[in-house]
């Protein structure tokens, strides 16, 4: 095998570590704290995405799941065909974009702030259709994707992702989830059987 073939392969961890990291630089905290308190309190929680960030957000939803936080998946296109009927005033949705200019998801964006709904947008670009259209924005950076051409979702996606997983680790500080309560709702696999294990 070519050496530049393994090197690219080894590069991506460099790459999305680099992101990771200068993500976490440019995370607002007074945004990810609204983002926090308003996810505790919402009855029910909606993410959406499309490509990439479609999938980011269904883990999203089963990260809130989780922690006993009511959330779905909401398909961009389902939304705007009655989906969005899942959502109501006090209720929050969460919409992933890199660009913040992603065509199906600005009318969910609109629609929800008629309807009451706090919409969290995570994007790089503040200055987006949809981070104007947020009530809290969550910043992200990708410095580049992993790819030769910088062009596939990859990068992105990671950083998206750990966005997701800290919102869900503080939320977990935020609500004093117990280890007890996951071990109600997850009594299968190797981590059900640890949490439920009888001393």
């Amino acid at each position: 095998m070519k050496e530049e073939v393994l090197a690219a392969a080894k590069n991506a961890f460099a790459i999305e570590a680099d992101a990771i990291e200068k993500s976490a630089a440019v995370l607002d905290d007074a945004q990810l704290a609204a983002a926090v308190e308003a996810l505790a309190k919402a009855p029910r929680i909606a993410a959406a995405g499309c490509g990439h960030s479609g999938i980011a957000c269904r883990h999203f939803a089963h990260l809130m799941c989780c922690i006993e936080r009511p959330a779905r998946f909401l398909s961009p296109a389902e939304a705007v065909h009655g989906g969005l009927g899942y959502l109501q005033a006090g209720d929050v949705v969460l919409l992933a974009s890199r660009g913040g200019s992603t065509d199906e998801l600005i009318p969910i964006a609109d629609i929800c702030r008629k309807k009451g709904v706090t919409v969290i947008v995570v994007t790089e670009n503040l200055a987006s259709p949809l981070a104007e259209r947020a009530d809290i924005v969550l910043a992200m950076k990708v410095t580049r994707e992993c790819d030769r051409y910088n062009c596939q979702g990859t990068t992105s996606f990671a950083v998206t992702c750990t966005i997701f997983d800290a919102l869900q680790s503080a939320l977990i500080e935020y609500t004093a989830f117990q280890n007890e309560e996951f071990a109600v709702i997850h009594p299968n696999g190797a981590v059900g059987k640890r949490l439920n294990k009888k001393s």
